[in-house]
């Protein structure tokens, strides 16, 4: 794959970040330039756009050194330095100069839609920035990262072994039910040395997060941080909605599997070590050995869909943007981060051979095709996605790989399990995305709770959106303190729904692969090459999809789900 490498024309070739001066002397530039004619206002678009890429690019790569050692002090002090010392002063710069933009009479001269959304974001920005909020900003994105170092620490003793929580959790698909026992409970004990740590962190960015929306004239976090995303297209009751569709729609169908799995098991419940089990006593799927393993079977799937998607993840390679192995010490989850200079983004995950290992490394790799495919894009702004929209790649691209899954699998028994283990996982995620973020919502509507309240929610929450079937007499204080694993809760608060919109997208472009693959996968390319240059309906309907997360719609996509699953 040859790229258009873009050539710096505002920022120098040597420019380093050291100290604020660093960044000082573009930031005054933008400020004082005069901008008289169409042509100057269009030029200093580009040249901040071009500043915007190279400074984000700078705290990505931050971040993801932090994120795959979070034992080194001195790649957290990077980051924090930068999150501390050069985003407070970034911020009021930021303001001013989305003032001057808004203010020249130029605006109205590029009609285009897609500036017409990158001004809809600028002015939503300019209408919730507050000074006073600065310092706060700040302090949340220290203590956020605190949670990556929690959970990076964690691991447990096995056979003179230490396990990273990714490789333990592994442990879970076994079929020797006492191990699988002893596995749990030893990562659950080992969670709960942490509870009240984790339980301190998220009520001090809970009040932090509290009086960030009460400085900019918002009732509660929750109104504040709809309008920082961008939600232009839809409302807080439509998430009421998509909470009460899962419950009444996807909540019965999973109990169904959860029954046929007890059943299978020779029980009247699942204990909650017995979820991850395959019911027939088969092994493990294991469709990979090593990260180079899974990155190159990855590259031929793709090339099955695309020869353009395994030309991406060929030029990652090239450059060493992937960290795909859990080690000790390493940040949990997985992640593309696209970097906007470069245009070739970064995948971080935590592999350790199995099944759902595969699935995040395609899930990321969507998300690495959608970074390439816009990466021409005129402005930053253009690129810098809604969830909704980015979530919709990768979830996709999960799906419509399906067919050739067996570059990963030896036999056809193998690929048809993992197909129909991928179709029931979409399906028993959704209530879990739904309790995350009716949980959200009333965490910040009630931002004054008590921790005992906390837990007593989500404990509730945990009964309307439960099937029943997964006994936890004697392990209720585990279940008590299940919400402290998602990272979102903590670092990217109100990200999560978005998952669940962007998986009814998914399913309805798998769909459409069903009865003409190249036509959907091409629609599906040129809605990932539109960046966020259209409203998210619009964007979804070029891939030949509807914005839609109905009841109706719901219980269509569910059902299509289970007949293919018999």
């Amino acid at each position: 794959m040859k790229l258009n490498i873009t050539t710096r024309s505002f920022v120098s070739d040597d420019f380093q970040i050291e100290k604020w001066e660093d960044v000082e002397q573009y930031i005054t530039d933008l400020v004082e330039r005069p901008l008289d004619t169409l042509t100057q206002f269009e030029q200093w678009l580009s040249d901040k756009s071009e500043l915007e890429a190279i400074l984000e690019e700078n705290l990505a790569w931050r971040y993801i050194q932090m994120t795959i050692d979070t034992r080194d002090q001195a790649k957290a002090e990077r980051y924090a330095f930068f999150i501390r010392e050069i985003q407070p002063k970034l911020a009021p710069y930021d303001d001013q100069l989305n003032r001057k933009m808004m203010a020249s009479p130029f605006v109205h001269e590029l009609t285009d839609s897609s500036y017409a959304i990158y001004f809809r974001g600028v002015n939503t920005a300019l209408k919730l920035f507050r000074a006073k909020n600065i310092t706060l900003h700040a302090k949340i994105g220290e203590k956020s990262q605190e949670f990556g170092a929690i959970a990076g620490a964690q691991s447990i003793e096995y056979k003179g072994y230490q396990l990273t929580m990714q490789k333990a959790g592994s442990l879970l698909r076994e079929n020797d039910e006492t191990l699988r026992k002893a596995i749990f409970e030893k990562m659950n004990t080992r969670r709960a040395d942490d509870k009240v740590k984790l339980d301190e962190l998220f009520t001090e960015l809970i009040h932090l997060r509290h009086q960030i929306a009460v400085n900019a004239g918002f009732e509660n976090y929750r109104d504040y941080k709809f309008e920082e995303l961008g939600r232009f297209d839809y409302t807080k009751e439509d998430c009421f909605d998509f909470h009460r569709a899962i419950k009444e729609e996807i909540v019965p169908i999973v109990k169904e599997f959860y029954a046929k799995q007890a059943k299978q098991l020779g029980k009247d419940k699942l204990n909650p070590w017995d979820t991850e089990v395959d019911p027939l006593g088969r092994a493990p799927l294991k469709p990979f050995t090593t990260g180079e393993d899974l990155l190159q079977k990855s590259i031929q799937v793709f090339d099955k869909v695309d020869p353009y998607f395994g030309d991406c993840l060929r030029k990652m390679e090239e450059i060493n943007h992937l960290d795909l192995e859990s080690k000790e010490g390493k940040s949990p989850g997985g992640y593309n981060y696209p970097l906007y200079e470069i245009g070739v983004p970064f995948i971080f995950m935590n592999a350790v051979g199995t099944h759902r290992d595969m699935v995040t490394m395609l899930h990321e790799g969507g998300h690495a095709v959608h970074s390439f495919l816009s990466r021409d894009l005129k402005l930053t702004g253009f690129k810098s996605l809604p969830s909704e929209v980015a979530e919709l790649a990768s979830m996709s691209m999960e799906l419509i790989t399906m067919d050739h899954w067996n570059i990963f699998f030896e036999n056809e028994e193998d690929v048809k399990r993992a197909i129909e283990e991928q179709l029931e996982t979409v399906l028993k995620i959704l209530p879990w995305i739904a309790t995350i973020d009716e949980f959200q919502h009333w965490v910040y509507e009630y931002p004054t709770h008590t921790m005992e309240e906390r837990h007593g929610k989500w404990m509730s929450l945990l009964e309307d959106y439960g099937t029943g079937m997964v006994d936890w007499s004697g392990y209720e204080e585990f279940q008590r303190i299940s919400w402290q694993r998602q990272l979102h809760l903590f670092e990217v608060p109100f990200y999560y729904i978005e998952y669940g919109m962007a998986q009814l997208g998914a399913l309805s472009v798998w769909k459409n692969s069903k009865t003409d693959f190249k036509n959907a996968v091409n629609s599906y390319k040129y809605a990932l090459k539109l960046g966020y240059t259209k409203s998210i309906p619009e964007i979804y309907k070029t891939a030949g999809i509807q914005f839609d997360f109905s009841q109706r719609n719901v219980r269509e996509l569910a059902e299509f789900i289970r007949n293919v699953v018999g």
